[in-house]
């Protein structure tokens, strides 16, 4: 379980950060009237206009992939085993308190002793 729980972070990651440069390579709004004064994006890679859909469709299905990530950790977490999750504090013996000493000449009472039980949950 382990495993898949740092598989899903790692795949996490980089849907974040491919989704971070996709969005930083688009174009924005006003950059159609650049290309309309011949900036060149006729001889692009992915044609005149196949750039901008294919950034947006890669954005798309990082964002996809993000979310999807991000809610199967959410189920991961909140499905854990409760073996997993016991503290420190949980595991610790209980001890039952000493009782208060006896004042000076009175007559010896036998109090019970201290006995070490671990109290159920």
């Amino acid at each position: 379980m382990n495993t898949l729980f740092n598989l899903i972070v790692l795949l996490q990651v980089v849907s974040a950060v491919a989704i971070i440069g996709l969005v930083l390579l688009q174009h924005g709004k006003g950059a159609d009237m650049g290309a309309a004064f011949g900036s060149g994006a006729s001889g692009s890679l992915f044609g005149a206009s196949g750039s901008s859909n294919f950034m947006s469709k890669a954005t798309a299905v990082s964002a996809v992939i993000f979310f999807s990530a991000t809610l199967a950790l959410s189920w991961i977490g909140s499905n854990r085993i409760a073996k997993e999750d016991v503290g420190v504090m949980e595991k610790a013996v209980k001890t039952a308190p000493a009782a208060p000493a006896a004042p000076a000449g009175a007559p010896a009472a036998s109090a019970p002793a201290a006995s070490t039980t671990e109290i159920p949950k």
